[in-house]
């Protein structure tokens, strides 16, 4: 069964009078979680197309982009981005019990950032909303502001990005240091370690921007110091 089947399934389970919120609270164990992941994006990008007031072509492409939405599927992940956009529970609401979900694997709550930031750069513009929207639900899940600028860094071009900030280490680092830094986010980037702590296989391509980028800030600081 697709992972549309399955989310298809979980919305049809939802009782009379119920929302998205609680399907946050019943998809916590594997192989569900998955599931939930991918609905945790999607409800959380419409909430975010809510924050700047617009939602665009070019976020529903990149819902696509991340997700690879067959068209036999689509109405299904449909159903989820307006469900989420007429909920009036609060995105922070949404954000909390994601957090509590997935609070023993601070990495999925980090890849799911990165799914919302692909979202919010698809028009090419960043909104200081989306901007503030993104750093309130980074302080939900219970990642530090350092971190958030982190993955900030790899997705938005504050003129060029540090390349430090990119690896989350600092110019006073020693060279090995660093290079130990890059080489954990190039393994937890495989699509194999992604797989395993709930990505769906559908969404291991929004990783591919992230490896360009510390792979690139990794060349860029070997290049300062000469090696």
């Amino acid at each position: 069964m697709s992972i549309w089947a399955r989310i298809a399934d979980a919305l049809a389970a939802l009782a009379a009078g119920e929302g998205l919120s609680e399907i946050f609270d019943r998809l916590r164990a594997e192989p569900e979680r998955t599931v939930a992941f991918t609905i945790a994006v999607i409800a959380l990008g419409a909430k975010m197309a809510k924050a700047d007031g617009l939602v665009t072509r070019d976020e529903v492409t990149a819902f696509r982009e991340v997700f690879h939405i067959p068209q036999a599927d689509e109405a299904s992940a449909a159903r989820v981005f307006n469900l989420a956009r007429q909920d009036v529970t609060g995105f922070d609401d949404y954000a909390r019990r994601i957090a509590t979900m997935f609070r023993d694997n601070r990495e999925t709550l980090s890849d799911l950032i990165e799914g919302l930031f692909h979202i919010a750069m698809a028009d090419g513009t960043y909104h200081p909303a989306e901007d503030q929207f993104l750093a309130e639900v980074s302080n939900i899940f219970g990642l530090s502001e350092a971190e958030f600028r982190t993955l900030r860094a790899r997705f938005v071009p504050d003129a060029l990005p540090d390349p430090y900030v990119v690896l989350g280490a600092s110019p006073d680092m020693a060279l090995e240091e660093i290079r130990m830094k890059w080489r954990q986010l190039v393994r937890d980037t495989h699509p194999d370690r992604m797989i395993a702590r709930g990505v769906p296989e559908e969404a291991v391509k929004v990783a591919e921007k992230r490896m360009v980028a510390i792979n690139r800030a990794w060349d860029e600081i070997t290049q300062t110091h000469g090696t």
